[in-house]
Order: structure tokens, then C-alpha cells, then sequence
């Protein structure tokens, strides 16, 4: 595997962790780290070995948005070349958001700016309490755009206008209550054990069905059609019986017992 330099990925019995690994800066993040976050991303994708996908910080924070360094040197950079920055950044919260594995984020210590748009775009997110959070774009003359989608998808239009605005700093508890996180835990050990009780459900779920699921949500909602649902997703569940899994996953529920992809799994560890 790949070694990285501002990221670690930890695969264990068939889960992936992919760690922001710049914890002197509370895990900012610059074009550098973009870029391997999207090439870890891209090497995953497609290995059957992995079921689901777990993004954490290391140290004291989850992440602190966009390091500053890099920030300072946007001034230097023409339009065009500013854009195409924005750009990098948009993919890989699309990258992330289109993912075909399931993928869970697990928020800690603050997520600033564009952090949010990192576990926004994740299927599953849980923080912990005393979390620090804030869209603070508006405090230095910008706004929250390349993240505001998936924020927006998270939270609804006016709870988004009210933290966008405002650009105020919340917690763990307001952001499980308007909807930007699934979960809020008081202690990092019930938090580590709900993820941990995630990742147990979802390793028992069928691979290629789970993927079917997030491309069925994606397609859903973003229909302006409700009427042409009604034919894609008859012929999405007709195809999942005719699958493999689905007549897998039938027979062992008629002949109760475990389907192959949870009796088939086998435990493993590794670190990038």
C-alpha cells in the first residue's frame, strides 16, 4: 500500500480507517492533503477486502478547516488558478459523498469551515459532545460554498442559513439537534463503542447491495420527478433479487443461516 504523508490508513478486518494525520495543526488541511486524501480514496474504492470506510483526525482535533499557510497564499494566485483550487477541494467532497462504500466520520475536539464539508459528505457522522464546530467563513469576508451541498443536505435550508450566517461556533449537542451529525456521545469510550457497533452492523450487510442503496438514495434525491422513481426503483429491486448476493442473501434467510459474505469474512490488520 501506499505510504502518505499528511494521512494514515489503517485497514483491520475489513474496515478502513483513514486517519487526517497532521495533528501539529490540528489536522488543516492544504492542497497537499486533498490530494492524498483522493488518491487513498480512489485506491480503496474497488478492493473487496474493504466493507466500509471510517474517517477520524489524529490528536486533539478532528480538523481545523484549511490550514492557513495555504490560505495566504490564495492572494498570490490569479482567478483562474484560485478556481481550480475551489475545484480540487469540490471533488473531494464529491469523491467522498459518491463514495461506493459506506462511510462513517467520527468527529472530535473542533471542525471548522471546511472540515464540515468532509463529514458532512460522509453517509454516517457522530462527534462528541464538547465538539467545536462552526461554519466561519463569513467572519473573513468569505462564504462556505464548496461545502454548503452536503451541509445543506445534512441540516435543511434554515438551519444552514442560521450557522452560515452567523458563522457562530456550536457544539456536539446543537449539531446532532439540526441534523449535521447522527449521533452526539459524552465520552470518547461510548463513542468508540457506538462506531464500533456501526461497523459490526454494516460488516453484515451485503457489500454490493449496500453500494445498490447509496446509488438508490443518490438517484432519489436528486429526482425532481417523483413519477419516474416509480419505474427505477422497481428494476433496482428486481435486480438486486436476480443478483448474486440477492439470491444468496434469500437462500440463507429461508435456510436460516448466515449469508456467505459474513461467514466468508476474515480478519486482517494493516497500516499506511
Amino acid at each position: 500500500m501506499h505510504q502518505y504523508e499528511t494521512i494514515e490508513l489503517e485497514v483491520s478486518n475489513g474496515i478502513a480507517t483513514l486517519w487526517l494525520n497532521r495533528p501539529d495543526v490540528r489536522n488543516a488541511f492544504n492542497d497537499y492533503m486533498i490530494t492524498e486524501i483522493m488518491d487513498c480514496l480512489q485506491s480503496i474504492e474497488h478492493d473487496s477486502n474493504i466493507t466500509a470506510l471510517v474517517l477520524r483526525g489524529k490528536g486533539k482535533a478532528f480538523c481545523a478547516g484549511a490550514d492557513i499557510n495555504w490560505m495566504k497564499s490564495f492572494s498570490k494566485l490569479s482567478h483562474q488558478e484560485d478556481f481550480q483550487e475551489n475545484m480540487h477541494l469540490a471533488r473531494c467532497f464529491y469523491m467522498i459523498y459518491t463514495f461506493s462504500k459506506p462511510t462513517v466520520a467520527v468527529v472530535h475536539g473542533a471542525a471548522f469551515g471546511g472540515a464540515n464539508g468532509l463529514l458532512a459528505a460522509c453517509d454516517i457522522a457522530y462527534c462528541l459532545a464538547d465538539t467545536t464546530f462552526a461554519f466561519s467563513e463569513v467572519k473573513i469576508g468569505i462564504i462556505p460554498a464548496t461545502i454548503s451541498p452536503y451541509i445543506i443536505k445534512r441540516m435543511g435550508e434554515f438551519n444552514s442559513r442560521e450557522l452560515m450566517l452567523t458563522g457562530k461556533r456550536f457544539g456536539g449537542e446543537e449539531a446532532a439537534r439540526k441534523g449535521l451529525v447522527n449521533s452526539v456521545f459524552s465520552s470518547q469510550q461510548t463513542l468508540d463503542e457506538y462506531v464500533q457497533q456501526t461497523v459490526r452492523e454494516l460488516k453484515t450487510s451485503a457489500p454490493g447491495a449496500m453500494t445498490s442503496c447509496k446509488e438508490l438514495i443518490f438517484t432519489i434525491t436528486k429526482s425532481n420527478n417523483f413519477n419516474e422513481t416509480i419505474d427505477y426503483t422497481a428494476r433496482m429491486i428486481a435486480d438486486a433479487r436476480a443478483s448474486e448476493e440477492g439470491q444468496e442473501g434469500m437462500s440463507a434467510f429461508l435456510e436460516k443461516r448466515k449469508p456467505n459474505w459474513v461467514s466468508n469474512a476474515q480478519p486482517s490488520k494493516d497500516h499506511v
